[in-house]
């Protein structure tokens, strides 16, 4: 019985000393309702550099990914209402360089079909041009073309490689670099502090950012080597990563107009707030309302995408064939989403209920299916707990 009983006091004493595998800090998340009139986070949550166990604030800057499309069709509505570009004139006309599909080398391309993604062109090239590298040179290769219908015929893709051409277009247009750009029409007028691949912004606002991690616990993006003082720009080996001798209106790639913008959710929702109050500091009236026009239903396009007009998509609940289910309930609402680097994020503007919510949440795991484009469970979630938390009247200072 002794022999027994001290056996099992050491088992027990070898169980106890077996370390136990520490667990994942929680991923960051931040949701920040608005109205007409008021901002507030009701959602913070996570760390947001786990080699530090920093965690999130309110306003942290984070890479939100594809809803800089949404940034960059107000730079350009911005420029239409100064009378520098149009969005159906051929973009040939501002790049000084002929944008042909090489099967319709009569058709133009525009800036309308660029933002709307019905141009014709397509990712299977790649979209990213760093420094040193011609963007005029990406479109000679017929792997960046839809084949079988030219620019405005062909069916709807969704196309990152389209926004380095408009940025550059626009550029051309304007004489002003993508970012300074961006800066003198979205984010000073509204007082927002953001910029495109971190640069312009200052180092104290890069120190709080936010760390993109995979599920795994892999840092994906804008850990501290991401970040200034480093270059922040796509560049080629051997080229100086410098942007004084660069000229607009050749390679806007380089800000990542795709998915680039870093920007807080206090700031996203006070840019979301703008334009559900159609303010004129940024757009005037006519601009706001072709900006916010959805489009027909897109047959055969991706669920997520069953309406899509410059750089917005409209959310139809319950629509057959649209996997539009992030909401609790079946309001429309339209705004952008994004996705990149086990990020989901999203700006959803409810026109009818005078509202929206800017949120994100990072280490999301891949799907384990062919992706649909739907939303992942994890932005689920976090909408519904702060749709939920808003309607208690509750939040964040």
């Amino acid at each position: 019985m002794r022999l027994f009983l001290t056996a099992s006091l050491a088992l027990l004493a070898g169980c106890a000393s077996v370390p136990k595998a520490p667990a994942s800090p929680p991923p960051a998340a931040v949701a920040v309702v608005f109205d007409k009139g008021s901002v507030r986070p009701v959602v913070v949550e996570g760390m947001a550099d786990r080699s530090t166990m920093r965690p999130v604030t309110t306003n942290d800057p984070v890479r939100i990914a594809s809803i800089s499309k949404l940034v960059m069709a107000l730079a350009a509505m911005r420029l239409v209402d100064e009378g520098k570009v149009d969005l159906d004139r051929d973009v040939s006309d501002y790049l000084g360089w002929k944008l042909r599909h090489p099967d319709y080398p009569d058709v133009p391309v525009t800036l309308a079909q660029l933002l709307s993604h019905r141009s014709s062109l397509r990712d299977d090239a790649g979209y990213v041009i760093p420094l040193g590298e011609s963007l005029q040179a990406k479109f000679t290769d017929p792997a960046a073309w839809y084949h079988g219908a030219p620019p405005g015929e062909a069916p709807f893709e969704y196309a990152n490689v389209g926004s380095p051409v408009v940025a550059t277009v626009l550029e051309a247009a304007s004489g002003e670099r993508y970012d300074r750009l961006v800066e003198r029409t979205v984010f000073a007028p509204l007082g927002i502090e953001a910029c495109l691949n971190w640069i312009g912004c200052a180092q104290d606002f890069a120190e709080r950012a936010v760390v993109l991690y995979r599920s795994t616990g892999e840092v994906a993006r804008d850990a501290a080597g991401d970040r200034p003082p480093n270059c922040t720009i796509p560049v080629v080996e051997g080229t100086a990563c410098n942007l004084d001798d660069y000229v607009p209106g050749t390679n806007a790639s380089i800000f990542s107009p795709q998915g680039g913008v870093r920007i807080g959710m206090v700031d996203l929702a006070r840019l979301g707030q703008a334009i559900l109050n159609e303010d004129s500091r940024l757009l005037d009236p006519p601009g706001f309302a072709r900006l916010k026009r959805p489009e027909s239903p897109i047959a055969g396009s991706a669920p997520l995408f069953c309406f899509y007009g410059l750089a917005v998509q409209t959310l139809h609940p319950g629509l057959a064939g649209c996997n539009d289910d992030l909401f609790p309930d079946v309001a429309r609402r339209y705004g952008h989403a994004g996705e990149a680097y086990g990020l989901r994020s999203g700006l959803w503007i409810d026109p009818e209920g005078r509202r929206g919510i800017a949120y994100f949440v990072t280490a999301v795991p891949e799907p384990e299916v062919e992706d649909t484009g739907g939303f992942s469970d994890e932005e689920r979630a976090l909408v519904a707990r702060a749709v939920e938390i808003a309607s208690r009247g509750k939040g964040r200072d």
